[in-house]
């Protein structure tokens, strides 16, 4: 009976947890605060608003998650007309001249050389994907410097903290598919990292990097299936609850 009554005071604890920061709120109520209340006050900041002085508070770091948004959308676009061109093979094989190269470098140089706008799309991919890692950093300090993570918000900073480990993995996965020697340097780190886990260490690094033991072209492949089909779903996903959560509980005001 004793332990029967306990677990029915953990659930109403739990429940009560999420219901005092997630109400039930009707979704004709929600799209018409957006509306009528919200957008009238976008061209005001929160500065303006609340007469602060804070750096924290200047109006365009409120538009970070956005700037991080469109940054996204950006990759994703010209991502995929890279991918049309790009070949995720890092297997070395000798040249007429008899040095050493890889199809992933060949298709980086084709794409650079000879596509046509080749290089200004590379180019927007390239810095677009510097542009969102750090608009997600600087976003995460505003949330940090203003309170916007304190209660109700918990659930979704730390969604936040995964979302900006993402970005940074997404960086990292890209900053390794040209199949240079930066790419085969960064590689390198990237195992004795994975390998310094404890316990799933070794585990982890062959299923990331096929072969512990010295690095091969696989890498590239590996690293490509995880940059272009895993991660996008991942962080598609995981964008649209941290946005449907903003819109429900709305923009932070200062603490």
């Amino acid at each position: 009976m004793a332990s029967g009554s306990l677990r029915r005071h953990g659930r109403q604890t739990v429940l009560g947890w999420i219901t005092s920061r997630f109400p039930t709120t009707p979704w004709a109520d929600l799209t018409r605060k957006a509306i009528e209340t919200d957008q009238r006050q976008m061209p005001r900041s929160h500065a303006e608003k609340y007469e602060l002085k804070t750096i924290w508070y200047w109006y365009p770091l409120y538009c970070l998650g956005g700037i991080s948004f469109v940054a996204f959308i950006l990759l994703t676009i010209t991502g995929i007309i890279l991918g049309f061109f790009y070949i995720p093979d890092g297997r070395y094989q000798f040249t007429a001249e008899g040095g050493l190269t890889n199809r992933a470098w060949e298709s980086m140089l084709y794409i650079m050389n000879d596509v046509p706008f080749g290089f200004i799309v590379r180019g927007m991919h390239h810095w677009g994907a510097h542009i969102m890692i750090a608009a997600v950093f600087l976003h995460m300090c505003r949330v940090y410097f203003t309170g916007a993570y304190k209660k109700p918000r918990e659930l979704n900073w730390l969604l936040g903290v995964v979302l900006l480990l993402l970005t940074i993995l997404f960086g990292y996965s890209g900053y390794l598919m040209p199949g240079n020697n930066l790419s085969e340097g960064a590689a390198n780190i990237g195992i004795e990292m994975t390998r310094a886990s404890p316990i799933i260490g070794d585990a982890m690094a062959t299923l990331l990097w096929g072969d512990i033991s010295t690095l091969s072209g696989i890498y590239i492949l590996r690293m490509y299936w995880l940059h272009v089909f895993i991660l996008p779903f991942v962080m598609v996903g995981l964008m649209i609850l941290h946005m449907a959560l903003v819109w429900i509980q709305g923009v932070a005001e200062p603490h």
